[in-house]
Parts: C-alpha cells; structure tokens; sequence
C-alpha cells in the first residue's frame, strides 16, 4: 500500500453555528470550527525540511469542519502539522 506525508501550516480557525448533529434521534443546530491549512513554504535553505516538502506539494489547500470541538481544539494557527494519505478500502470496510 502506497501512502504520502504532506506539511501544511493552519492558516485559520473559525467558529459559526451552522453545524447540526443527532441528538436523542433529532437533529439540532450546532457550533462548528472550520479550520484551513495550507502547504507550508520554502525558507530559503535547500536542506530545512519546509523546503523539502515545498518542492513535493508547491500549492493547495484543506478546510475541515467539526462539530467535536474537543477534536477541534488542537488546531492552531500557525502552527504546522503533517499529513499522512493512505488508501482507503472504496468498499467502505
């Protein structure tokens, strides 16, 4: 199985009330933090691992969305993160 890592830096978190979740079997309006990344960029020395990551993902962009603040909470801006891609089974299994 192939798989990738990519550096992004979090660019942004923002919080709004238009998330919903099941609750007791209904669904009700919820807060949601909406967090954006981006790749992170070269510093000028070709052997900083940024710089490394910059030439392999030079552009693109990430938001995702939680309604699990706790999950939410570790995201910060401006600090980086990595990206690991893997495969996932198209079966759902």
């Amino acid at each position: 199985m192939s798989k990738t890592r990519a550096k992004f830096v979090c660019s942004s978190v923002t919080e709004s009330n238009d998330g919903s979740r099941e609750v007791d079997g209904k669904w009700e309006r919820c807060l949601v933090k909406s967090v954006r990344f981006a790749p992170v960029y070269a510093n000028g020395d070709p052997n900083h691992e940024n710089s490394k990551f910059w030439q392999a993902t030079p552009s693109g962009q990430l938001e995702l969305s939680f309604v699990n603040l706790d999950a939410a909470a570790m995201f910060v801006p401006g600090r980086e993160y990595y990206l690991d891609i893997t495969p996932a089974n198209s079966s759902g299994d």
